[in-house]
């Protein structure tokens, strides 16, 4: 091996660190909803979902070990100062206490816990309120102090939950719960653009910039410090992470478009999941599954509320590390009791508003080496993106916009919700004559 590089069986344990840093429990649920939903349009619809899901948090990685160890902070500035520290804010709390942290919560009781209950108990509100009393009082406790403790459970559960959830594939691929179903509605047209937006729900690429740098510390610590060199292994590590995520979620959906016959159409994945592992493995085997969830959730709440607080906590030194802890477990804890489905539902506008602004934010740090000093493109680019996104958003909230009926009628792909994409491109161009006037010689090479 060069000095400087590392060996493949290196690169290819830190490619399944970061597999097993993207795969939480929660993404579990999503493919078998799509699955579910798709039915004959799987294809389609789970190209749509590998895209958003996978694709892009692949190229996420990629930009952070290309951009010189910058972070999402950072970048962000590049389109303006104030929306580089707003907008990072609006990323940690999605991934952190109103959507994803919760949803930890709200999965591993739905796997874990609601299938054991008595149809009294899992009526109740009363017993998920108790579960989210414990779970995110360990949650705090642990946060306060991760240590070796959690690395510990992640190392042997995510293994643990890989090996159960391979054998409930491979039991599902090779004997089937039923024939696939005709697709919902929302998948007889364009089936593919749907799947594109289901996989925002995954949040892994919003998640990618702060992976992306675990990434990079993880490759530094072995001594490569050349920005080549970390990028070349970034996107080695990155393809064998998605090559797993890949084979995880076809499983996943093939699954969900299987089991319609047996289960009927069931509000969420969670759900979903459980009842196939009841019918497959019997109690026994869904209480080893139940098991592996709770703990891998349990990991993976940690580790966000842990990113988060140090996140804000750099913001804000003058509040302690400790109160943003206890300020992020509560509220996680409080709308984690709202349930899977309600949480899922209100991510979906949020998503749709800030998920445009993150791809080109992205697209345009993996184009970084040729747009220095030329912070006008992404000015006009993630502007002109996040007014068609962010009007989308609201429209998928449920609000009346005269706006949106006018992007119905003139923008591309609006209706599919990729009328975002000819505005991004048009600010793109319009950022680079802007940076040309103010700057011509910006791309001379260093």
């Amino acid at each position: 091996m060069k000095a400087g590089t590392l060996s493949f069986k290196e690169t290819f344990f830190i490619g399944l660190m970061l597999f097993a840093i993207f795969f939480g429990a929660g993404n579990l649920i999503f493919p078998l909803s799509l699955g579910q939903a798709a039915g004959t349009e799987l294809i389609p619809a789970i190209v749509g979902f590998l895209m958003t899901g996978v694709g892009l948090p692949l190229l996420g990685v990629v930009a952070i070990g290309m951009s010189k160890n910058e972070d999402v902070q950072s970048i962000s500035a590049k389109v303006h100062p104030v929306f580089g520290l707003i907008f990072p804010v609006v990323i940690y709390l999605t991934i952190g206490p109103l959507f994803a942290v919760p949803r930890t919560g709200t999965v591993s009781y739905e796997i874990g816990i609601s299938p054991f209950l008595s149809e009294g108990l899992k009526a109740s509100s009363w017993s998920m309120l108790i579960y989210s009393i414990v779970y995110f009082t360990v949650t705090y406790l642990l946060a306060l102090n991760p240590g070796k403790i959690v690395d510990t459970i992640g190392k042997v559960l995510t293994p643990v939950l890989l090996i159960i959830l391979a054998f409930l594939l491979a039991i599902n691929i090779i004997s089937p719960l039923g024939e696939i179903s005709s697709p919902l509605a929302a998948y007889e047209n364009a089936p593919f653009f749907k799947g594109f937006q289901e996989g925002y729900l995954t949040m892994d690429t919003i998640g990618s910039f702060i992976f992306g740098l675990i990434v990079i510390n993880a490759i530094r610590s072995k001594g490569v410090d050349s920005t080549r060199q970390i990028a070349k292994i970034c996107t080695t590590a990155g393809l064998i992470a998605a090559a797993g995520l890949a084979l995880v979620y076809v499983g996943l959906a093939y699954s969900g478009a299987t089991s319609v016959q047996a289960l009927g159409h069931l509000e969420n994945g969670g759900q979903i999941i459980s009842r196939i592992s009841n019918l497959q493995f019997g109690v026994s085997g869904s209480l080893i599954l139940s098991v592996a969830i709770i703990f891998a959730c349990l990991t993976t709440s940690i580790g966000l509320v842990v990113a988060c607080a140090s996140f804000f906590h750099k913001l804000r030194p003058s509040i302690a590390y400790k109160h943003y802890v206890l300020g992020l477990t509560l509220v996680s804890a409080l709308i984690s009791n709202v349930g899977l489905t309600q949480i899922i539902s209100f991510s979906i506008p949020v998503l749709v508003a800030i998920y445009p602004m993150v791809i080109m934010l992205i697209v345009l740090t993996l184009f970084g080496s040729l747009l220095r000093n030329r912070n006008a493109v992404y000015t006009w680019s993630v502007l002109l993106t996040g007014i068609v996104s962010v009007v989308e958003g609201l429209s998928a909230a449920g609000f009346e916009l005269s706006i949106s009926d006018v992007f119905a009628r003139y923008l591309p792909l609006y209706s599919l919700g990729m009328g975002w994409v000819l505005p991004a491109l048009v600010g793109c161009v319009i950022g680079f004559v802007v940076s040309m006037r103010q700057a011509p010689y910006a791309l001379e090479k260093e």
